[in-house]
């Protein structure tokens, strides 16, 4: 017998996507310039003071305070890199030196050059009312050894590689990329490498799917359309074993044609909720089976864009190990009033130019619509206790490209 839908409440559907998810334990090392997108497993730490000398900010002069609007006699040249031992200054004596070049101890300030009154190749006038160590930069002062530069949890990306490089740390230690399946289903579907009769359709949805994911830095295996009768399914499903998700996309909602969930329930699935009291996107699926998750997201291509991205991002982050996997948003006016779903969460799709949202297509599309995907760039929640957006008024919005956070963000209330 078939089980009836009882539809979770948005919120409750929300934090019990992230409950069921433990994060991956299993480690791996990656040598720096591979980890592009990887997930730090341990805390890294400083293990070379930045800067490991003191040096100049600037090409300059360098002398002591006390010599302030005094004309100096030149004594040396600093470049970066030179390794002579420069003696102490006298009084009226000064260095020029270059940007990055050692810094003498006895040098208490750094004159830029274009600040200097006048200067030749051997005597240089100063300003009065020079500051102490101005435009030196102190050992350390940026990073000391022992301090932790990137810390457990943290997704690797450009600026992380930059940080590594500048400590000489070529390899790391990371999470193991999670293993992820992700199969459709419908007789009616063609790849898109096939021909399509006009009875037929594309499969449009494991393509996003993957694509949105690949954006987020995973990688997934298409594992095709799962057979359509229920014995062929229950030994599919039993093939994904060894995949840590497992991502379908319709053949859920229980209807005659749709034994998918009976099939995951057959094979011993633990379920956490089916049905989300959401607009589009009602018939979503959740749950364990033995040592995978699976997600089971709408059939309709809008509403599996916009539950992917509200569920299936934040539960293959944290269990990849991340640990910024809440979603963030951003407060924005809205363009125009538009007419919102009375009595349920709604997922209204828009565009967000210099701050201001706009409505993709006035809030009127049908949940198998892929151009309204297309058109946008975030998604507006609105709470189901009202039935109008109104124009100028401020609202919360996702931004497909938002970063993630690691505090919880309340983007409902």
């Amino acid at each position: 017998m078939k089980k009836s839908l009882t539809y979770l409440n948005f919120d409750e559907a929300c934090k019990k996507s992230l409950e069921i998810v433990n994060s991956i334990s299993k480690r791996e090392v990656a040598y720096t310039f591979d980890s592009l997108g990887k997930v730090v497993s341990k805390d890294i730490v400083c293990k070379k003071n930045l800067p490991s000398f003191n040096n100049s900010a600037m090409d300059g002069v360098a002398c002591r305070v006390e010599d302030s609007g005094k004309v100096l006699k030149i004594v040396d040249t600093i470049f970066a890199g030179d390794k002579r031992d420069f003696k102490d200054l006298n009084l009226g004596e000064c260095y020029k030196i270059m940007t990055g070049a050692k810094v003498p101890s006895c040098i208490e300030v750094i004159i830029p050059i274009e600040n200097c009154i006048q200067i030749d190749s051997f005597s240089v006038e100063v300003p009065k009312n020079l500051k102490l160590n101005s435009n030196i930069r102190f050992k350390g002062e940026e990073l000391k050894e022992g301090d932790v530069i990137i810390e457990k949890g943290e997704k690797i990306n450009s600026s992380s590689i930059a940080l590594l490089a500048s400590q000489g740390i070529n390899a790391i230690e990371v999470y193991r990329k999670i293993k992820i399946a992700v199969i459709s289903t419908g007789n009616e579907l063609k790849e898109p490498w096939e021909n399509a009769s006009e009875d037929e359709i594309y499969n449009c949805n494991a393509s996003s799917i993957i694509a949105l994911l690949k954006e987020n830095s995973f990688d997934a295996t298409y594992c095709g359309v799962v057979p359509d009768s229920f014995e062929k399914s229950v030994d599919f499903i039993k093939s994904l074993e060894d995949f840590d998700l497992i991502i379908t996309s319709g053949g859920i909602s229980m209807g005659e044609a749709d034994f998918l969930a009976e099939a995951f329930f057959k094979c011993g699935l633990d379920i956490a909720y089916h049905g989300v009291n959401l607009k589009p996107g009602r018939a979503m699926m959740l749950g364990k089976l033995n040592k995978s998750i699976v997600l089971s997201l709408p059939g309709n291509p809008l509403a599996a864009v916009i539950n992917a991205y509200i569920f299936l991002l934040p539960i293959a982050k944290k269990l990849q190990g991340e640990r910024d996997f809440y979603h963030d948003f951003i407060i924005c006016k809205n363009k125009k009033a538009f007419r919102v779903k009375d009595g349920r969460v709604e997922a209204v799709l828009g565009r967000v130019t210099n701050g201001v949202f706009e409505v993709t297509k006035d809030n009127k599309y049908g949940s198998g619509m892929i151009s309204a995907v297309y058109e946008s760039n975030s998604i507006m929640l609105s709470l189901g206790n009202r039935s109008e957006i109104k124009e100028n008024e401020d609202i919360k919005v996702l931004e497909f490209s938002r970063r993630f956070n690691s505090k919880k963000v309340d983007f409902l209330n």
